[in-house]
């Protein structure tokens, strides 16, 4: 499960005035959820059901590292930027940009690393999972 090549996934976020705090600016956790959305769009809703019911594979989070540099704003399309590579046997490490549009640099950056659980909650190493990675991109 790595993108090797390089090639990153772009997903398009809408701020909307739910995503913002009081003074407009999209309130810090929010981010957390363009990400996911990210990886979900990645990997495939259907997929992801799949992993869980056909088969008890699931994901946790691990680890997140993540820095706020440039806010943005309430109507902003961001481009959430993700690479992906797998890190041994158990977790899978997301790289993720969020990207305001004209920006020189990225609004926020994140570093989110997942585990592989099995059907009894427990570490399992990550199947082959390369055909879902970028399966609908």
């Amino acid at each position: 499960m790595n993108n090797s090549n390089g090639t990153a996934h772009h997903f398009p976020a809408r701020v909307y005035y739910e995503d913002t705090d009081h003074s407009g600016v999209v309130y810090h956790a929010n981010y957390l959820k363009f990400f996911e959305r990210a990886r979900e769009d990645i990997i495939g809703v259907k997929q992801l059901s799949s992993m869980w019911h056909q088969h008890k594979i699931g994901f946790a989070v691990y680890k997140i590292t993540i820095g706020y540099h440039d806010g943005a704003v309430f109507g902003d399309l961001l481009d959430i930027k993700t690479t992906w590579k797998k890190e041994g046997d158990y977790r899978v490490v997301f790289f993720h940009e969020a990207w305001r549009p004209d920006a020189e640099k990225p609004a926020v950056t994140c570093t989110l690393e997942l585990v592989c659980l099995g059907p009894n909650k427990k570490l399992m190493s990550i199947p082959d999972l390369d055909f879902l990675m970028g399966a609908d991109t």
